[in-house]
C-alpha cells in the first residue's frame, strides 16, 4: 500500500536526519550526548540508522526523491562499522 504525501515526506525527512547522524558521527562531530558514548555503541548507532535507511531506500513508493546522500551514508556507515 502507497504511503500518504504527508507520509513520504515525514519518512523522508527521517531519513535525512539518519544521514545526518551518520555523517556526524563518522566525522567526529558532537551530536548531544554523542561524547557520552564509546565506541561501540558509537558504531551501534550508525549500525541502526544503516539499517533504517536500507530499509526506506527499498520502498517502492518513492516519486522523484533523490537518494544519492542516503546511499553514500549506508557506504559510509557500513565502512564505519566494520
Amino acid at each position: 500500500m502507497a504511503r500518504a504525501k504527508d507520509e513520504l515526506a515525514q519518512d523522508y525527512k527521517a531519513m535525512g536526519d539518519s544521514v545526518t547522524l551518520i555523517n556526524a558521527i563518522i566525522a567526529g562531530d558532537s551530536m548531544g550526548d554523542e561524547e557520552d558514548y564509546n565506541d561501540d555503541q558509537r558504531k551501534d548507532r550508525v549500525a541502526r540508522n544503516v539499517a533504517h535507511l536500507e530499509l526506506m531506500i527499498a520502498k517502492d513508493d518513492w516519486g522523484k526523491e533523490d537518494m544519492a546522500d542516503a546511499k553514500k551514508a549506508v557506504t559510509a556507515g557500513n565502512k564505519y562499522t566494520k
